[in-house]
């Protein structure tokens, strides 16, 4: 899997579509696509496999973040935006004010799961728990405190993972499990979702959260109830198309305006049973019931 901790652009793929085909190189059209990290991976997906479809027509992909990719949208220097929260009211007014007019698509569903080390002999968590580890305030700072010892984890204090504030997996977190409060103090921001289960893979002691897509066999991945107590869902395609997961979220593209021409071929694209099937391969939920094959 390719490293998310920087901002992927698809060069490679962008270069030989630009430069294949003798005397055909400048009817090409160019798709900035920029945003969520979550979505990186897909988006990449979606941009090789169109190429495919339409090889007059190149996307260009990089990832930085939601909030990277609605900058860009707002400035005008994208076409389309990826992001794992919604536009913020403040943000869609900027672009308004620029000229510009942000419309979103729902182009998929996440599972956001919390991940902990493969030792860790805790299997279920609830919101309230969550909220008492990430929030400002929480009482929880040890893995004690939930009634487990971790091996490996020499002081039980456990080390939690968060995004950085740019993240829209960092914003849909904050508002799922803290609410309107603020995340604690301390807490180890990783720029990419990849990056999140990497450290949590190697960190006896950690629990992070990020999007399903980037589960490994190597991590071990948080049944979720809403109380303390309950019954818990597993995150999985299936909780999240159906909403029975309680932090599964949808996820966005935006563009400017309804599009048109090349851009709308391409966002059609993606909505059709082709694309989604793609997302489906990635380990997102699609947007419809498809049949892939």
């Amino acid at each position: 899997m390719l490293k998310l901790n920087s901002v992927l652009v698809v060069a490679a793929l962008t270069i030989s579509a630009l430069l294949a085909g003798c005397g055909g190189g400048q009817d090409r059209q160019v798709i900035q696509n920029k945003g969520s990290d979550t979505l990186v991976n897909v988006a990449q997906a979606w941009a090789e496999a169109y190429q495919l479809v339409d090889p007059a027509t190149v996307v260009a992909v990089s990832g930085g973040g939601s909030g990277t990719g609605i900058a860009a949208l707002i400035n005008g220097t994208v076409d389309i935006a990826n992001a794992s929260r919604a536009m913020k009211d403040k943000e869609i007014k900027m672009a308004k004010d620029g000229g510009h007019n942000p419309v979103q698509h729902i182009v998929g569903y996440d599972a956001l799961a919390v991940y902990l080390h493969a030792d860790n002999p805790l299997s279920t968590i609830s919101i309230e728990q969550l909220a008492e580890i990430y929030g400002d305030g929480g009482s929880f700072t040890k893995w004690t405190d939930l009634g487990v010892e971790v091996p490996g984890c020499r002081d039980q204090t456990m080390v939690v993972v968060s995004r950085q504030n740019n993240s829209g997996t960092f914003a849909y977190f904050r508002e799922a499990v803290l609410g309107k409060g603020d995340f604690r103090l301390g807490t180890r921001d990783m720029h990419g979702s990849k990056d999140v289960v990497d450290l949590v893979e190697n960190t006896p002691c950690a629990i992070g959260y990020s999007g399903l897509a980037y589960a490994t066999e190597h991590v071990k991945l948080a049944c979720i109830s809403q109380k303390t107590g309950e019954g818990c869902v597993s995150p999985s395609v299936a909780t999240a198309s159906d909403g029975s997961y309680p932090v599964a979220r949808p996820l966005f593209m935006y563009t400017n305006g309804e599009p048109g021409g090349y851009v709308g071929e391409y966002m059609n694209w993606i909505k059709s049973d082709t694309g989604q099937c793609i997302i489906l391969e990635k380990g997102y939920a699609s947007v419809n019931d498809v049949n892939c094959g």
